[in-house]
């Protein structure tokens, strides 16, 4: 897997080096059934739906793939074991089926692992409640094996180096799967593009204005401008999603949102080999401690944020709260901050604690008897694929069915070079 953190600060998105080089002659006076804007997963997925539904697809990136938060998650494939506490079953459902497509039809790319839950006396739930909450997850994969679940020995929790073992009262493991979120976002990007999808990158959305029953595009790339028509645009901007709004003519419904930061640490030098699932004593979030690549990932939180997604950062304050959990379970660690990323959620404006409310994704789309604008709120890693056909169904009910080319459920994700 490809390196792609930086000091002291983000991750990169991934430079052109597998995709076809951006032609503009391939775009400019084009005119194509579906135009996504945002090279993150969610963009990557709804191109990749698209064009293996047989419309002629445009995707837009204007700095890189999985330049922003696509590149700055917990790299899970995962359920979503927390989500329960919420009631949200049908998003852990969705995303358990999803993880399992992924682990078949992306095996170089999405790997499963153990996780490990320890409980304490002093822990918030009690382990008959872990007990139902995986018992419950084991239900939801439909019994299938990677949902099973085990309650080590006690000789096996005394093996877990490191590890805080006084008032342990269980120590839980269940299945879940890691990714380089980065990568699968390229694997998908390059998927769409090898179903006839045009990718353009690095090329900003300048405006967009409803005519004719088509959407005129006016684009630029580097330092170019050119345009391209569309019948239907998809946004997909992720934190970024209400500004590209302001750039459509006439005006779009938009969504009132939070960003929330989710900030990780990459700790050098390996801590453990285990994957473990934390729970917060300071406020019982769920905190996950993770080998990557030779190192150790820890996250995230939960931080408001305001201002320009592009200037999120880690902060000094998010960076003590990981460091006191890792602290809290791993009395003995040393741990040295290798790298710092923040990424940025979407969630829908509301009351109430951010990691409380459910990450279900949200679509907005412009009034009238037929939708030319669809928006993407939100969204998880692992429910990309899902998301990606639920918005070409709304889409063909303004152009009609095609010829398919493929189904997404069935392809088998590229290698990357």
């Amino acid at each position: 897997m490809t390196e792609l953190l930086n000091e002291d600060n983000e991750e990169k998105g991934i430079e052109n080096t597998s995709l076809k080089d951006l032609n503009i002659d391939n775009i400019r006076d084009q005119h194509f059934d579906i135009t996504i804007v945002g090279g993150g997963i969610h963009g990557a997925g709804v191109a990749q739906a698209a064009a293996a539904a047989g419309y002629s697809t445009l995707l837009l990136e204007k700095t890189g793939w999985a330049a922003g938060t696509s590149s700055k998650s917990s790299k899970l494939i995962h359920g979503g074991l927390r989500y329960l506490q919420g009631g949200h079953f049908k998003l852990v459902r969705e995303s358990l089926h999803e993880r399992e497509l992924l682990l078949r039809l992306a095996p170089h790319l999405v790997e499963k692992n153990e996780f490990l839950v320890p409980v304490y006396k002093r822990s918030h739930y009690r382990p008959w409640q872990l007990w139902c909450g995986l018992s419950l997850y084991y239900a939801l994969t439909g019994f299938t094996n990677n949902g099973r679940f085990r309650i080590l020995s006690k000789s096996q929790r005394a093996a877990l180096n490191g590890l805080d073992t006084q008032n342990l009262q269980s120590v839980f493991q269940y299945i879940d799967a890691q990714t380089d979120d980065a990568e699968l976002t390229e694997a998908v990007a390059l998927s769409a593009q090898q179903l006839g999808a045009q990718l353009a990158c690095p090329v900003t959305l300048l405006s967009a204005s409803r005519e004719n029953n088509k959407t005129n595009l006016k684009l630029n790339s580097n330092g170019e401008n050119f345009s391209a028509s569309t019948s239907i645009l998809i946004n997909c901007a992720g934190p970024w999603v209400n500004d590209v709004a302001k750039t459509l003519s006439p005006t779009v419904p938009t969504l009132p949102v939070e960003l929330v930061q989710g900030t990780h640490l990459v700790l050098s030098a390996p801590i453990i080999d285990r994957y473990y699932y934390l729970e917060s004593p300071s406020d019982q979030r769920a905190v996950f401690l993770l080998p990557w690549k030779g190192k150790m990932l820890l996250g995230t939180t939960e931080t408001a944020f305001a201002g320009d997604p592009s200037q999120a950062r880690a902060l000094d304050s998010e960076e003590a709260y990981l460091l006191d959990i890792l602290k809290h379970y791993f009395p003995d660690a040393k741990p040295v901050v290798e790298r710092r990323m923040a990424g940025l959620r979407v969630l829908p404006k509301a009351s109430g604690n951010p990691f409380r409310r459910s990450r279900e994704v949200v679509l907005s789309r412009n009034l009238g008897p037929t939708s030319h604008y669809i928006a993407v709120y939100g969204g998880k890693l692992t429910g990309y694929r899902a998301t990606a056909e639920k918005v070409v169904q709304l889409a063909q009910k303004t152009l009609g069915k095609r010829q398919r080319i493929a189904d997404t459920a069935d392809l088998v994700l590229p290698e990357i070079n």
